[in-house]
């Protein structure tokens, strides 16, 4: 014989359809949206792996001053490694200012994926990196010029090895809008001026390395070896390689962060869940009574109850994961295709995720609700048949002031009654609130960062020349002098407004895996751009160092050589107002000394003004306000459209637990309602009773929420650009952003109470006389 209790299970749902409603929505939106990130991040995780074998991806690359001919690349690939040609030209593109590294097309090493159109054929083609072209509006087609040269587009690529398009393998952020790649046939290349080219050849090893140590030992000593052959300009080995890494290592930092918000809506969803359900017992305490004094037991009821919250759950989560592999997936895929340059993928079945997204939230959600449940329903039978519900003896009310108005009192009264829902309801917002901060407050200290940061440069152009890796050589210390001495004669400057200073680049250690470049300046003692006194033995750091890293003054550092098994323990003086970059400042004469450079060594100049008289092929790099603002455009670009999602999302959550707690208030109290009408109190007499009553605490909530989100994304944010990308961009708010939170949240509950309203207009007087026992 079926349970008689399962014909409820339908009336209940109809009964409490709104409710349920809502709650789906959300759940729809929360698992379909994590299902589709997870989905698309598993594949084209999988995609972005398998490519290092699909298109033969370089072990490491390095450039020399100039073409190296057979007999050095005999010796070098004798030394266990093959050579593959690797040459590029840099153009400055006049039609949008931005800069275009273009290579011949790869045959062998470093393959192209073609995602759109068709290959160059002919010397005035060009096929141009897929996410460089969406981010200039270019595409196939379009014509792009230089100064010297055209070309017309034809085709859009992804580079294997420039998954994140980095210039410069020390640069802090990638730079999507103002720096590109691209591919041009044979006899479009020989065309390019050749004086521009950069000598650049990749490697691969004959046999591969075994792990990540290995592979560190074996480019170390070829570094080395190569170097005793031929003067290296630059080294980089794959491993250290942001170009080819960088994309791979924020995919699966992303992950855990997607599954944490998963989880927390789901515990919010299971503690609303337990809520609605309590106020179910209270209304049907009579009928479950009778249900256990007629034999029912009280697992028999716990299993009926739980039923429909799990049945909801596992509506939403059916409908979440048929969205998230369908639609949600591509808007996700396009997100990370709106940040990284990645080839194409295919959608691939995740288990995890599945497990993740459906079965460990039924299961959380049983869980929860199952607690609930049980210690809600140990009460004996005649205390729900006499709807006594209390489990301690019922003590006196607080007392309340008779010179408080009535309606104030009454309020407070409403409070008191509901402190547990209105707790649900803090949480609630606690976590919307922090989502919202989030969406609004990235914005806003990228906007701050931009408008602040060209008044805290250390000066207008930073320059850094560029000398060869072996200009430096404890092996030869005479010929390393010799090279010295002429390159010193050639990046001389007449200009006045120059200041030499000497830098050397260390790396610090972040976690097991990463590691960030620190630049340690070696400063003049009477400099006019860095204001420091500095003693031979002071070490300060920027501002930007200490606050990513929380060092204070009198800590101790350890800095790490790049190639070398060699490190450096530095006592911090003094902090530096300096927000541009993670910088050590020393005195120059104790960074020459410190790293044995030369009294007169120096290797940069500071200048307001634009140096000219220096030859560009001697000159490394510019730090300008473009370069400086580059974590910030690039940030801005990528997770600007996904900062809208999360602002929307954050209000569905805030609105859809007013709505359901307002709701449960307002029936819970029904009978008063009903009764006030009966003594002739009108509609919105009523409504200032319960409504404002919500609205206050709603008020004081997100007030309270405010400085507990503030410190829970300064968590965030320093987590995310510690394990996401190097550098440091300070986090500022400004006031009008709590003040645009605090509007949002009262807006939203404005939405609410209106249906609270139209609710509270449609309880009838009658309802009271109903219920008198």
């Amino acid at each position: 014989m079926k349970n008689p209790l399962n014909r409820r299970l339908t009336r209940e749902l109809k009964g409490e359809l709104g409710k349920y409603l809502v709650i789906l929505i959300l759940l729809i939106a929360t698992i379909g949206f994590v299902s589709g990130f997870l989905v698309a991040d598993g594949s084209m995780l999988t995609a972005y792996n398998e490519s290092f074998e699909k298109y033969n991806i370089e072990d490491g690359h390095f450039t020399v001053v100039k073409q190296m001919n057979k007999a050095q690349k005999k010796n070098i690939e004798s030394l266990g490694i093959t050579l593959y040609d690797l040459f590029y030209v840099e153009e400055t593109l006049v039609t949008n200012d931005s800069t275009l590294r273009i290579f011949p097309d790869r045959k062998d090493v470093d393959k192209v994926c073609l995602m759109e159109g068709s290959m160059p054929e002919k010397s005035d083609e060009i096929a141009i990196d897929r996410m460089y072209a969406d981010n200039n509006s270019l595409k196939v087609g379009d014509v792009i010029a230089s100064t010297d040269h055209s070309w017309r587009v034809t085709g859009l690529v992804a580079l294997s090895d420039y998954s994140a398009l980095f210039s410069d393998n020390n640069d802090s952020m990638f730079d999507a809008i103002k720096f590109g790649v691209a591919i041009v046939a044979e006899k479009g290349f020989a065309q390019l001026d050749q004086s521009k080219v950069t000598w650049q050849y990749a490697w691969k090893y004959n046999q591969s390395p075994k792990n990540n140590i290995e592979e560190k030992e074996m480019s170390d000593d070829l570094m080395s070896d190569i170097n005793s052959t031929i003067v290296l300009d630059s080294y980089t080995p794959r491993y250290l390689n942001q170009a080819i890494n960088f994309t791979g290592e924020d995919m699966g930092s992303d992950r855990g962060m997607m599954i944490v918000l998963l989880y927390m809506v789901i515990v919010i969803m299971a503690f609303v869940f337990s809520v609605i359900i309590s106020n179910t017992i209270s209304k049907e305490a009579n009928v479950i009574g009778t249900l256990r004094a007629s034999g029912y037991t009280r697992s028999e009821l716990v299993r009926h109850y739980m039923m429909v919250p799990i049945f909801v759950t596992l509506i939403g989560a059916g409908i979440g994961n048929i969205l998230g592999y369908t639609v949600l997936k591509d808007v996700c895929a396009g997100m990370y295709y709106g940040s990284y340059s990645l080839p194409t993928y295919v959608t691939l079945w995740n288990s995890e995720a599945f497990v993740l997204t459906t079965i460990v939230p039924v299961v959380l959600m049983a869980v929860i609700t199952f607690a609930v449940l049980s210690y809600k329903l140990t009460l004996s039978p005649l205390k729900f048949l006499r709807r006594d519900l209390s489990r301690r003896k019922q003590k006196h009310a607080l007392p309340l002031s008779v010179h408080i108005p009535f309606f104030n009192r009454f309020r407070i009264r409403v409070i008191l009654q509901n402190l547990n829902n209105y707790l649900v309801l803090f949480v609630g917002i606690l976590f919307a609130n922090m989502l919202l901060l989030f969406g609004l407050g990235l914005p806003v200290v990228l906007d701050h960062y931009k408008a602040t940061i060209g008044d805290n440069m250390l000066a207008n152009y930073q320059y850094l020349l560029q000398m060869p890796v072996g200009t430096v050589d404890e092996d030869h210390k005479l010929e390393s002098m010799l090279n010295m001495l002429m390159f010193n004669r050639f990046v001389e400057t007449d200009n006045e407004d120059a200041e030499k200073f000497s830098a050397y680049s260390l790396k610090m250690q972040q976690n097991t895996s990463k590691t960030e470049e620190i630049l340690l300046y070696g400063i003049e003692s009477d400099s006019r751009y860095v204001h420091l006194d500095l003693q031979p033995t002071d070490v300060y750091i920027s501002s930007a160092y200490a606050d990513k890293y929380l060092i204070q003054p009198g800590d101790t550092i350890t800095l790490k050589e790049t190639y070398e098994d060699k490190s450096y323990d530095l006592t911090v003086t003094g902090i530096y107002d300096y927000e541009g970059a993670l910088d050590v400042f020393m005195s120059r004469e104790a960074l020459n000394d410190m790293f044995d450079l030369g009294s007169d060594y120096f290797c940069g100049y500071f200048s307001n003004s634009e140096i000219t008289d220096i030859d560009s092929k001697y000159i490394g790099s510019v730090i300008d306000i473009d370069d400086m603002t580059r974590i910030s455009r690039q940030l801005e670009q990528s997770m600007g459209s996904m900062m809208y999602m999360v602002d929307g999302f954050a209000m569905l959550i805030f609105i859809v637990l007013i709505y359901l707690l307002s709701k449960i208030i307002i029936e819970k109290n029904t009978q008063s309602i009903s009764m006030s009408k009966i003594l002739g109190y009108t509609n919105s007499e009523i409504s200032r009773l319960y409504i404002v009553s919500t609205l206050v605490v709603v008020a004081v909530c997100i007030l309270i929420s405010m400085p507990i989100v503030y410190e829970g994304l300064v968590y965030i944010f320093r987590w995310m650009l510690i394990n996401s990308m190097s550098g440091w961009i300070p986090i500022y708010l400004g006031k009008s952003i709590y003040v645009k939170m605090f509007i949002m949240g009262v807006v939203s509950y404005g939405v609410v109470a209106l249906l609270e309203y139209r609710r509270i207009q449609k309880i009838p007087m009658d309802t009271a006389l109903k219920n008198v026992e």
